[in-house]
This record gives structure tokens, sequence and C-alpha cells, in this order.
């Protein structure tokens, strides 16, 4: 699985997001200060985020953006999607679509595992456990781990 710029920076402005509160609107270019995103980018990414109802903008001195929902009923999983697409591709074809033959038959399993456990993470944990630093125990125990930190 490859995380996009798009993908990290579309988690980070919605982290931003979370930690305003929800009542907060804040500018795309106060957003994009704030994580080091280029603006222009930004905005692009934001109007995905609009679009696909994770957050709502409002025009005027006092506008910009939020949160659509509160930050822990959003998953990082729903974030990704709305700014990338699916977790995991094979080829950019989603797993159930690919099919093997002969040695490498065992590889569609393989690929549908990988899927389940992206999905069982990104989906379970919450803008709000991001943005509070409070990951669920599962989470903190795989990134304890200190093979999960090296590069092979």
């Amino acid at each position: 699985m490859r995380i996009s710029a798009r993908a990290d920076y579309a988690v980070r402005a919605a982290l931003e997001l979370a930690a305003a509160g929800d009542d907060t609107s804040l500018k795309a270019e106060a957003i994009a200060e704030a994580q080091g995103i280029p603006h222009k980018f930004l905005e692009g990414i934001l109007g995905d985020l609009r679009r696909g109802g994770l957050v709502v903008s409002q025009r005027g001195g006092k506008g910009g953006y939020r949160l659509a929902r509160p930050a822990d009923s959003i998953a990082i999983a729903e974030v990704i999607r709305v700014a990338d697409g699916p977790l995991v591709s094979v080829r950019g074809v989603r797993p159930p679509d690919l099919s093997y033959i002969g040695p490498a038959e065992s590889l569609l399993p393989l690929w549908i595992a990988v899927r389940a456990n992206v999905r069982k993470i990104l989906g379970e944990v919450t803008l709000a456990h991001v943005a509070a630093a409070k990951l669920p125990d599962e989470v903190l125990s795989l990134a304890d781990d200190p093979e999960a930190w090296t590069n092979p």
C-alpha cells in the first residue's frame, strides 16, 4: 500500500479541522500554513472532501471549512477514499476483480487479506483518535514492534 501526497494532505487537513472543533471554521490558507501543504493543491483536496460530504464550507468573513460530522464519526479510511479512491488496489484494480492462474493463484487471497487488514486499521481509527493522540491499543501495539520501524 502506498499513501499518496494527496491522501496524506487530506488527512492532515481533516485533522486540523478536527482539532479546531465542531463550531470553528478554518480558512484554507490557515490549514495550508499550519500543515505545510501547498495552498492551491489543498484547495482541490478540500473541494473533494466537501463533495464527499466530509467537510462543509462557508463563504464570507467568518467563512472557511469545518468537518461535516463530529471527528469521532469520521474514519481515516473515509478521508483517504474521498481524496484518493480505494485503499488497496493492484495495478489500479480492486482485489476482487483480479484473477490469477497457476502458482500465482494464491495471490488473490493474499491481496484480499492485506486489504482486510488495511481496512480494519484505517476504518476503526477516527480523526478524533489521531487529533487527541489516543490511538487504539491495537494500533499502538503494532507500532510498538521494532520491526515495524525498519525498512527491509
